[in-house]
């Protein structure tokens, strides 16, 4: 084996020699092949610098260059402001609106003209422009997935009533405003008719997919409210965009009249879609509903049928984003389908190339053009309108078919959510010339405004309609009970907490209640999929708890803030110890994301803000958060996991005399579970604590034979392996990890303790 490594070296010493001896002959004997003028100078050198440099200037300025930036630039930024939205409790998509008017004229532009014009040079607007167009194709056709068309059949009553109120309500508010707004704000040679009936649909979009969201977020996705207005959301936006395909129609003929001719031809795609083309893709669907069979073929075919719709709207002159709502809306309607076709295109779609249609859209926006009284005015006037269209009108026609006042309010707030939808409708407008620099400054403003406001009116009516709460539930009102919840994302590590949990009170069910609590990030998760994940997060945790005949509570939750989800259940549920795991590593950016110090994401703003603050180690960035200890008033356990499986043999480390907490753990544990607990005593801390030594006598008064006291020297590595788990300090824990001690690498799964009832 040397001799043939050796052998094969001498031969590619040799050939890769030779070879560049060749290639040095045939240069030097082509140098002599220039003319004279092609000849370097003396002064070589510094032509070559001067050359390098402006090779590298215009590589810069190269369209593909620029775009890559421009792409970097913007994913950080919606990134960054999206974060800052979570943290406020708002919509994502409110961060990514702000993040497109920040680069945009308003702000880089206005501040920064030097940069912006490095940045954006108009030049390179147009590729920005049809990125951007590719991503809100993508994004349309997953809208139109997200669609589920059953659910009209049962609610489609009220729904129909609800969603149509709330789409000509606003829609004759708007045309009424138009007729205020033409001669003042419209373009030159737009129709009124065109111009007014604009203004109309701008006014009547609601937007679907943060709507369901923030329905998941509250937890009213299987509440009669929350299903009644996905109903409604669900009309409304299959009734808003056929309207807005002829209003484009419409726009495009230049008269009413002219545009029967489109909207006949667009009547004939629907047919041919409807008959013809969804038969065809639910017979693919069947054969494709496993991820196995899903393969690049029938991947194909989707995306063939989508390209070809989108094209056939725009040829027939309704936009191509209304083949791409079709194209969705037509797709198989098996719910694993779906969300498998999904999970291949939504990154992409949402993470890469939507935010380029925002900063777009923020590169249109002039904020500055309201440069007076009356702009102002004028835009404070279409957000009144736009509010009092859609969320008095939908919160009317809700109070009319029967719902209480409460529930009326809410659908109107939720209704009246515009986002992202509001801004495609905007930007066709302005390409297709209706609407102004000005108006369409103040119709984004107007989106902006009316998705903020949703969150806060929804709290604020939930306020003023708070049921007084005269009773409490068994649960919060027996104060004597140990309440233990457990927030776990794979099934493996809430199965392991599960077991330490159930070690805990294994003996004392009835003084007990141990609460499972799973987080679903609402940006991966789609409103038809919530029963199914909610199903599939606790089918593993109620099969050991039926094992070990205990009982637990499933808790599902959907939220974009992990963190303050977890803090905030804590309170809700009274608990007295919160579980967490160390291989949380999906709660990127959250707790748990903070303590492990992982991501994947191309930016993680909270794990930046930590490196700002320059925390000594993730642990104390989680442990010494101010945030996080002002907030959690539980005890806290952190579980690192090494195939926890039992607590027959249990260490405790004692380091100091605030770890005296400790021993009520130690306590529970040989009562629940029989334990053989042995306390280590470092650093002779129990000889100079009375306190300590006397509750370690009563433990072992009550149960004899369960607790025995070593010190330091007395350790074996015998001893460590018989171990099945160490409780300790996380404090103390910490230190130690820092000192890099070569105990804890034998040290069994390990249960980090935080003491917060100090």
């Amino acid at each position: 084996m040397i001799m043939k490594n050796y052998k094969n070296t001498i031969f590619y010493v040799i050939l890769v020699g030779s070879l560049l001896a060749v290639m040095y002959a045939v240069i030097t004997l082509g140098t002599g092949l220039e003319q004279g003028e092609r000849v370097l100078n003396n002064g070589q050198q510094v032509g070559a610098w001067r050359d390098f440099l402006d090779s590298l200037h215009h590589s810069l300025r190269h369209p593909l260059a620029i775009l890559l930036a421009q792409i970097v630039t913007i994913i950080i930024a919606a990134r960054i402001m999206g974060w800052v939205c979570i943290k406020i409790k708002q919509p994502v998509v409110i961060g990514e609106m702000l993040a497109g008017i920040i680069l945009g004229p308003s702000l880089l532009g206005l501040h920064f003209p030097e940069i912006s014009n490095v940045l954006f040079p108009v030049d390179s607007l147009n590729n920005l422009q049809f990125l951007s167009q590719i991503g809100l194709i993508l994004f349309m056709f997953i809208i139109g997935m997200e669609l589920d068309l059953n659910v009209l059949k049962n609610k489609a009553h009220d729904a129909v009533v609800i969603s149509h109120a709330s789409i000509i309500i606003p829609f004759t508010l708007g045309v009424s405003l138009a007729y205020f707004l033409y001669q003042h704000y419209a373009p030159t040679n737009v129709e009124f008719l065109s111009y007014s009936l604009f203004i109309g649909i701008s006014m009547s979009i609601t937007a679907f997919p943060v709507l369901a969201r923030i329905i998941q977020e509250r937890g009213l996705q299987k509440s009669k409210l929350g299903a009644l207005v996905i109903t409604c959301a669900a009309a409304d936006d299959i009734t808003a965009w056929c309207i807005l395909a002829v209003v484009i129609a419409i726009v495009k003929a230049g008269a009413a009249t002219s545009a029967i001719f489109t909207i006949l031809l667009a009547v004939a795609y629907v047919i041919i879609m409807i008959k013809i083309v969804r038969p065809f893709l639910l017979r693919v669907g069947e054969v494709s509903s496993s991820k196995d069979s899903l393969g690049k073929r029938e991947v194909a075919i989707f995306f063939i049928v989508l390209l070809l719709s989108a094209f056939a709207t725009e040829v027939i002159g309704i936009h191509a984003l209304f083949g791409a709502f079709m194209a969705g809306a037509i797709m198989p309607e098996s719910t694993r389908f779906r969300s498998l076709f999904i999970e291949k295109i939504e990154d992409v779609a949402v993470l890469l190339l939507l935010p380029l249609f925002f900063v777009f859209t923020g590169l249109r926006t002039q904020i500055g053009l309201l440069n007076d009284s009356e702009h102002w005015l004028i835009a404070g006037v279409i957000i009144l309108v736009a509010v009092v269209g859609k969320f008095v009108g939908s919160a009317l026609a809700a109070r009319f078919v029967g719902q209480n006042w409460k529930d009326s309010l809410s659908i109107g707030a939720l209704m009246n959510t515009r986002g992202l939808m509001e801004l495609i409708v905007l930007n066709i407008g302005y390409d297709l010339g209706v609407l102004s620099a000005e108006l369409f400054s103040m119709m984004v403003l107007m989106a902006l405004v009316t998705t903020f406001m949703t969150g806060p009116s929804l709290d604020l009516i939930n306020r003023v309609f708070r049921i007084r709460k005269s009773t409490l539930s068994a649960k919060i009102q027996d104060k004597t009970k140990f309440k233990i919840l457990l927030s776990f994302a794979k099934s493996s590590t809430g199965i392991s907490l599960f077991k330490l949990a159930n070690a805990l009170t294994a003996h004392s069910k009835n003084n007990s209640v141990i609460t499972a609590l799973h987080i679903a990030p609402s940006n991966e998760l789609h409103h038809y999929e919530v029963e199914e994940q909610e199903e599939d997060s606790f089918r593993d945790i109620k099969t050991v708890a039926k094992k070990l005949e205990q009982s637990v509570l499933p808790l599902f939750k959907i939220s974009s803030d992990i963190d303050t989800e977890i803090i905030e259940t804590t309170r809700e549920e009274g608990t007295d110890l919160l579980l967490l795991g160390v291989s949380e590593s999906i709660y990127e950016g959250s707790i748990l994301g903070r303590f492990l110090d992982f991501t994947s994401r191309i930016i993680n703003p909270e794990r930046l803000l930590h490196t700002v603050k320059q925390a000594e180690s993730p642990f104390l960035a989680y442990s010494r958060n101010d945030q996080i200890n002002a907030r959690v008033t539980s005890s806290v356990g952190i579980l690192i996991d090494k195939n926890f499986t039992a607590v027959d043999q249990v260490i405790v480390p004692v380091f100091e005399q605030e770890d005296i907490f400790l021993l009520s753990y130690i306590h529970k544990l040989i009562h629940n579970s029989n334990s053989q607990v042995i306390v280590v005593d470092f650093k002779n801390s129990l000889k100079s604590n009375e306190a300590f030594r006397e509750k370690l006598r009563q433990i072992e008064q009550q149960a004899p034979n369960h607790l025995v006291v070593y010190t330091e020297p007395e350790l074996t590595d015998d001893i460590w392996q018989k171990q099945d788990l160490m409780l300790i300090n996380l404090a103390v824990w910490e230190e130690l990890a820092a000192q890099e001690t070569i105990w804890l690498k034998n040290a069994p799964s390990t249960l980090l303790l935080i003491d917060k009832k100090k």
